[in-house]
């Protein structure tokens, strides 16, 4: 199963935040409580993404954290590298053939390899701009089937 990790989806949730304010710079602590992160945890986080120029960070009084490319530029697969996590259907998906001892009579690696090569073309080609775009039309539904709902 492909599965994110939580910093991964912290970090998501926090620069989708970002991109939707890009005129305000915010502090982790600010940031911590306004998205309900655990603030030690987001601070690693920031830091990470602030390395990989990601985010600005500013110091001082009116200082804080920006986003620091375009969400049309940002690339999840930026993202992911900042964080250095990885996506891998299985373990062996780019590792030598004595990874496994089943390697020999290995009947899924041609197909993993298939569907890893397809999951990282996904991820190269996201941009932040599409996962806010993809949550604003579902929140666009979501309002359209509770006003239909309230009509009747």
């Amino acid at each position: 199963m492909v599965k994110f990790s939580r910093q991964v989806e912290y970090a998501l949730g926090t620069l989708q935040f970002l991109a939707r304010n890009p005129n305000d710079s915010f502090s982790a602590r600010e940031l911590s409580e306004i998205l309900n992160i655990p603030y030690e945890f987001l601070s690693k986080t920031l830091a990470k993404l602030s390395k990989s120029k990601i985010l600005n960070s500013n110091y001082g009084i009116k200082g804080g954290y920006q986003l620091g490319i375009n969400p049309k530029d940002l690339k999840f697969s930026q993202i992911l590298l900042a964080l250095n996590e990885s996506v891998n259907v299985v373990e062996c998906t780019f590792e030598s053939d004595d990874v496994c001892h089943r390697s020999p009579i290995c009947t899924i690696r041609t197909p993993m390899l298939h569907l890893q090569t397809q999951i990282n073309q996904i991820i190269n080609s996201t941009t932040l701009e599409d996962l806010i775009n993809l949550n604003q039309n579902e929140n666009d539904a979501c309002k359209e089937i509770s006003v239909k709902q309230v009509l009747g």
